[in-house]
């Protein structure tokens, strides 16, 4: 969850570090520090709060040293306060280190440190892993790269951490397992350690991804050496970024989450640039090729995700067995593995994460590669660890999103969900020609209509506007609009802490129904498709109760209108495709509620965008 960055090179490490921090404060933003060998001297800085409390105690004029590490913390062990926040060092003081994961068995591993006489001014993890490698150093008179690897061999849990050593200036370690870690190579043997290529594109596009058991050694004369925890040696494979650096910039927006909504139309463009062409009638994803007959033949799916991956995730369980007749099953990432579940050899799996790092889901392809089954991984971030863990799959094409609250990536995982459901449908002969192109014309007519719902902005700010103040609201979809209920929901809660549900409309009448009354306004999904009849009958059912009802509505709709209180509007689209438009009202209203309210949007309290940690 943490952001670590590491710098060696020939410039003053703090700049580059504090930036670096900056790119990286949608990972964490409890504390942050930084340690840097500056006039032989190991410095450290760290307090609680914001990348921008850290910029106000440390005199950048008198930091010229150009070796340094620093962290941005979400905290898991330890509360957010200047003690606790990284870099730790060690007894001696000699050593610093940053580190995202956490330590299982740190526990027994302290009580041994403190019969040694250490001690411990921290309650985190980490403090712990550093005073073990000073002991194992000390102990066996090893160089820090062995004392790390033996280290490394004695703890439980995940990693991506880097050391700095005040007697060695000239280089840094850094070591990877469950967590992500990147090494930047610049020129003249200037280099860049990162939790992801944010802090590293404005520097360099040259990169190698570390994995699980590495440990990378980077030093001014000899470069860079890869070697694992068991001493083997590993050849780095460097990977050109594809990553623009102004994608990482506001570029005139208030919040990155509004600039992240407001790029949806060329985000599922990107998603489907070259992918799917109108005119030849034809589908394809790369992914899919060598493994199609596979899929096609396979007895079931399952999808495994997390939060808003598993709401794109519940889509996808409708599209797939709508379009192509395959029974699909939709798992919490988090719970998959811990409830012994049933996998067969020739079961697919499709891991969908944002990050491409999220560590449940992560565990959960793993547990599923070990009994056989076919893993297809939907991530954003080329070059991420379930990119690599998994056998095939496809990139969502969204670009960075920074803003923790996910949106873009949401539409764009909808759309490679929907390729998907075309492909295997087309395939298995489960879509009728006609259908399918309809289809292929809906897809292709997307960007246009999302651009056109953007345009209900002012609508939704003053629908915002009434609705800031209150304390619950329950959404409502039937059928493919149910997931974007939750979406929903989802947004509010996550940004601007409002409590929030979403259910099937029908199952409004089994219980939520009692929470209806004049001061619980309730969004309906009432959008004109199968189901529509059904969904009127239940917006009868909560004026009934005094509820107040925000509807988002197929255009030019007048029944709903005559019951709603507030009515958004969004194109006529193919039934399947709906959510890919009614999703962005809700996108714009929990924004602007959360603006209203004074909450930090890019950076909602206790969150982090990349859950690295179980």
């Amino acid at each position: 969850m943490c952001g670590i960055v590491g710098y060696l090179g020939t410039k003053p490490a703090y700049p580059i570090l504090l930036k670096g921090l900056k790119r990286l404060e949608y990972r964490g933003y409890d504390s942050s520090g930084v340690a840097i060998i500056n006039n032989d001297e190991l410095e450290m800085f760290k307090c609680k709060g914001k990348v921008v409390n850290l910029e106000g105690i440390v005199d950048e004029k008198a930091m010229t040293g150009t070796i340094g590490i620093g962290h941005t913390r979400w905290a898991t062990h330890g509360v957010p306060n200047d003690v606790n926040a990284h870099p730790h060092m060690s007894e001696n003081s000699e050593l610093a280190i940053i580190h995202n994961g956490i330590i299982e068995n740190y526990g027994p591993l302290k009580t041994e440190l403190i019969k040694r006489g250490y001690t411990f001014q921290s309650d985190t993890d980490t403090e712990v892993l550093i005073k073990l490698i000073e002991e194992i150093q000390k102990k066996g008179k090893f160089d820090l790269f062995e004392a790390i690897r033996f280290a490394l061999k004695e703890v439980v849990g995940a990693y991506a951490m880097v050391v700095i050593n005040k007697k060695n200036p000239d280089q840094l370690i850094a070591a990877k397992m469950g967590s992500p870690l990147v090494v930047g190579i610049g020129k003249d043997n200037e280099f860049f350690f990162a939790s992801d290529a944010t802090p590293i594109i404005e520097y360099t596009k040259n990169v190698v991804y570390l994995e699980d058991g590495e440990i990378a050694i980077v030093d001014r004369q000899n470069g860079l050496k890869i070697r694992t925890i068991h001493n083997k040696t590993v050849k780095p494979f460097i990977q050109e970024l594809e990553m623009n650096l102004e994608t990482l910039e506001l570029g005139g927006y208030p919040h990155f989450m509004l600039k992240e909504i407001y790029e949806q139309p060329r985000s599922v463009k990107d998603s489907m640039r070259g992918r799917i062409q109108v005119n030849t009638g034809t589908v394809s994803l790369g992914g899919m090729r060598d493994y199609l007959d596979q899929m096609v033949n396979a007895k079931r799916i399952i999808i495994v995700a997390c939060g808003t991956s598993w709401h794109s995730a519940l889509l996808g369980e409708y599209l797939i067995e709508d379009l192509a007749r395959i029974p699909v099953e939709v798992e919490y990432a988090s719970e998959f593995r811990y409830r012994n579940p049933v996998i067969n050899e020739g079961d697919v799996v499709i891991a969908i994460s944002q990050s491409g790092e999220t560590a449940d889901t992560l565990a959960a392809i793993k547990l599923a590669k070990s009994k056989g089954a076919l893993i297809y991984g939907i991530c954003n971030v080329i070059g991420s660890t379930i990119a690599r863990e998994s056998h095939t799959g496809s990139y969502t094409h969204a670009g960075p999103e920074i803003g923790v609250a996910s949106t873009k990536a949401f539409t764009a995982q909808l759309t490679a969900l929907m390729l998907m459901a075309l492909v295997l449908g087309k395939e298995k002969g489960t879509i009728e020609a006609p259908t399918f192109q309809r289809l292929l014309v809906g897809m292709d007519a997307l960007p246009d209509k999302i651009e056109k719902v953007l345009k209900t902005n002012d609508v939704v700010y003053s629908i915002a506007e009434k609705f800031k103040d209150v304390n619950n609201m329950l959404y409502l979809g039937r059928g493919v609009n149910f997931p974007v209920a939750l979406e929903g929901a989802l947004k509010l809660k996550e940004i601007s802490y409002i409590h929030a549900e979403g259910y099937p409309a029908a199952e409004m009448k089994h219980g939520p129904i009692a929470l209806i009354d004049e001061n619980m306004p309730v969004i309906i999904i009432a959008t004109k498709d199968a189901s529509y009849e059904k969904v009127v009958s239940n917006m009868q059912e909560v004026k009934a109760r005094g509820g107040v009802i925000i509807a988002i509505v197929t255009e030019g709709d007048t029944q709903v209108k005559s019951i709603a209180d507030h009515v958004i509007e969004i194109p006529i689209t193919e039934s399947i495709l709906v959510p890919f438009l009614s999703v962005i009202p809700l996108q714009l209203l929990s924004y602007h509620i959360a603006v209203m309210r004074d909450c930090n949007v890019d950076q909602p309290r206790n969150l982090a965008k990349s859950v690295t940690v179980e």
